[in-house]
């Protein structure tokens, strides 16, 4: 799984789907060179899409991004949050600083990055998932069956031969598959009314002349959940072989945004429509270019809500430990932190 499966992950990638498993997701990125509006290190947490949490090393405390969250735990759970962002920050830093030597690089342009999760599906079975990148590359990940890891280059199997005889990926396991799904049925209870709720999309149908073709964009937005589908028809026939998606983006209010564009012949603009599918809508909505939206504007507010996110979206990874707690607490180990690892992250 890339880091480009990994952004499809959070912003939704695939437009096509109209239905979507419940989810929990983590994700975590470390610098080596931050910057003013780029800590050293971010986390944060999904369900179903919606932020939760999180953590960054500017403020070093873990806050609820979600009023169902902060309305439904307690003090004793966003510090148990913190603990785990504070020794996450300073794993993910380690890491960095060790497998930066492993490639015998220099300069502090490099990060780090961690994506783990996992899903409820509709027919009540679960699926779980673990990666961590470098530079936006993929570095070692679980395996689908989670009994091993998969890593990508030499320097990754040193990790991968240490962590299999650690036994990293049962741990991971049981992790993915009970106490991430309890916890992912627990903010799901809280946070009911807000995830269930059902918002149409707003469409949009602009085009642009240029060189004698006319290209036709449909864009979507406001709508909740993020599953949906957006495709261009002509004269009633699904052209997705000719069609270009955009990702399903979020919006700072918590709604999403897509689109999806078509290039066509200026005379045969009238034979175009674009199908939008969507959970709130009753049925299929069909809409077709009118000159007058071209005075569509696309809400900015995009920009907000994925500044900081967009670069979490980049990421792939996770770390922590299981057992029953009074928060949310993954699979971790302080590895390489005595600097006797080698090049094991």
């Amino acid at each position: 799984m890339g880091p480009g499966r990994a952004l499809g992950l959070l912003l939704g990638v695939v437009v096509g789907a109209t239905s979507e498993p419940h989810s929990l997701r983590y994700f975590h990125i470390a610098v080596a060179e931050p910057s003013p509006g780029v800590p050293e290190f971010v986390a944060a947490g999904y369900v179903d899409g919606n932020l939760i949490s999180y953590y960054d090393s500017e403020t070093g405390r873990t806050v609820p991004r979600a009023d169902w969250m902060a309305a439904n735990l307690g003090q004793k759970y966003w510090d148990g949050q913190t603990r785990i962002g504070k020794s996450n920050q300073e794993t993910t830093r380690v890491s960095l600083v060790t497998v930066r030597g492993c490639y015998n690089q220099t300069g502090r342009a490099h990060t780090w990055q961690r994506m783990y999760g996992c899903d409820l599906l509709e027919d009540g079975s679960t699926r779980g998932f673990y990666q961590e990148a470098y530079d936006g590359r993929d570095f070692i990940a679980l395996d689908e069956d989670m009994t091993g890891f998969i890593a990508v280059d030499a320097v990754a199997q040193i990790t991968k031969r240490k962590w299999e005889d650690e036994d990293e990926a049962k741990r991971w396991k049981h992790y993915l598959q009970n106490d991430c799904i309890e916890w992912l049925k627990k903010y799901m209870s809280y946070g009911q009314k807000v995830l269930e709720r059902k918002e149409p999309p707003t469409v949009r149908v602009s085009g642009k002349e240029a060189d004698g073709i006319l290209t036709l964009s449909c864009r979507a937005y406001g709508f909740y959940p993020r599953a949906i589908s957006v495709s261009w028809l002509k004269d009633g026939e699904v052209r997705d072989q000719e069609t270009e998606w955009g990702s399903v983006a979020p919006n700072s209010d918590g709604t999403y945004y897509t689109w999806a564009s078509i290039d066509a012949h200026p005379e045969e603009k009238d034979k175009y429509r674009c199908r939008v599918e969507h959970a709130s809508l009753l049925e299929p909505g069909l809409h077709a270019w009118e000159t007058e939206s071209n005075r569509f504007t696309i809400v900015a507010a995009v920009a907000v809500a994925v500044a900081v996110l967009a670069l979490i979206a980049a990421f792939v990874m996770w770390k922590q430990k299981s057992g029953k707690k009074d928060y949310d607490k993954a699979p971790s180990s302080a590895r390489g932190s005595d600097g006797s690892s080698g090049c094991t992250v």
